[in-house]
């Protein structure tokens, strides 16, 4: 299946269209922030796709040697067919096109791109490209970088410092020309792309690393966390407890800053024991959610800190026979885009992500454009939006 990608930088487009008619009950592009049907499986085939595109991008980044070996001439042929700078028989021309179009070669823009050192590449690192959070980023991602006339290669740390440490030395390899990074760690992980010239500019997506030397697309994790909270004080609740993201990441530290703030205005604090950590995976908060539903002082809500742990604690809702929001409450950052089953629908703070993700290109290209103008690290925070659904109700509802 996926020797049909095709050459690059045409290979995730491919990997788009071909998940399309795998899938045609899930839209790509603007429409992929839609809530439609979305299982699994088809995920797991989408990142294989992802991955399968990023090695014939690596693997196959054609140049003029390729076209003269697959028309069986020398480069210099293929150089006086695409140049018309010599006669070449209409027999050895054709093959020389032929080879040209089978392998999407560009001679004008590669001969463009050699004189600029440009690859036409933007390098996507993300987290963890199982949380259909970051298929969501690599969707918009791809669009945004399309309008500029570039290709996206994308890498997955799964939040591993080990994978993180490789993927950025790969990067640099395939002469990327920007980076779009969800980092994993501290400001000394990323110094060569301020400290060497040579480096790609370098935009932080979704996560503070307390740098001001890169530019940096966030949201507001604090807000997220404090307007998810108010809403489930405003509907009645007094005992609400949350199933936290890591707290030595950004996001994680802020959604719970959030929460606490938000009780701290209304004179609450919550119990220790209805506040613990999922680590932003399913299975994690799972088994979190259990241990904090079975207790005998429950909390009537739950502020669950992203999307994937949200499905983790509906699983463990479903299997302790409680419902959703008459025997607790769920508010959450994020959800699930389209996972069939998520019931009921989540009452959430949101990323705006086209609009950030839009934001973060928008500064790479600046930074490719003016290549020797020094300009300040900047950063753009965005509000989440409060979007309700049905996983909300007051303290009351099942009695």
């Amino acid at each position: 299946m996926f020797s049909s990608l095709g050459s690059p930088p045409f290979a995730l487009a491919n990997a788009r269209k071909t998940f399309r008619q795998i899938s045609p009950k899930h839209t790509f592009g603007q429409d992929c922030f839609e809530e439609k049907p979305f299982e699994y499986i088809e995920l797991a085939l989408f990142i294989d796709l992802i991955l399968s595109a990023n090695r014939f991008v690596e693997a196959h980044l054609a140049n003029i040697k390729d076209v003269a070996k697959a028309a069986g001439v020398s480069p210099a042929t293929v150089s006086a067919v695409v140049n018309d700078t010599a006669y070449v028989s209409p027999p050895l021309r054709a093959r020389v096109l032929e080879a040209v179009e089978s392998l999407n070669y560009s001679p004008m823009s590669a001969a463009r791109n050699l004189k600029r050192g440009r690859s036409q590449l933007i390098a996507l690192a993300v987290a963890d490209l199982q949380n259909p959070f970051f298929s969501r980023m690599v969707c918009a991602a791809e669009a945004a970088v399309s309008a500029w006339g570039y290709s996206l290669v994308v890498f997955n740390s799964d939040e591993k410092p080990e994978n993180e440490r490789t993927i950025l030395g790969r990067i640099r390899s395939l002469s990327c020309d920007g980076v779009i990074l969800v980092p994993i760690g501290g400001p000394e992980r990323y110094q060569q792309f301020w400290r060497d010239p040579a480096a790609p500019p370098l935009v932080l997506f979704g996560r503070e690393i307390g740098d001001n030397r890169f530019d940096a697309v966030t949201l507001d994790n604090v807000l997220a966390g404090r307007r998810a909270t108010r809403y489930l004080l405003d509907l009645g609740h007094r005992r609400i407890g949350s199933i936290t993201g890591p707290t030595f990441l950004s996001t994680g530290a802020g959604r719970l800053q959030g929460l606490m703030q938000a009780m701290e205005e209304r004179g609450l604090k919550p119990d220790p024991q209805h506040v613990r950590s999922g680590d932003f995976r399913e299975e994690i908060a799972y088994s979190v959610a259990m241990e904090i539903l079975q207790r005998p002082d429950r909390p009537t809500a739950l502020y669950v800190a992203n999307g994937l742990m949200a499905l983790g604690t509906m699983r463990a809702i479903n299997d302790l026979g409680l419902r959703c929001p008459e025997d607790i409450s769920i508010a959450s950052t994020d959800t699930l885009p389209g996972v069939g089953g998520l019931r009921p629908r989540l009452t959430r703070t949101e990323h705006p992500m086209g609009d950030m993700i839009d934001q973060a290109v928008r500064f790479l290209m600046e930074r490719i454009g003016n290549e020797n103008t020094k300009i300040q690290g900047r950063r753009v925070t965005f509000p989440p939006e409060l979007l309700l659904g049905d996983s909300c109700a007051g303290p009351d509802a099942g009695k």
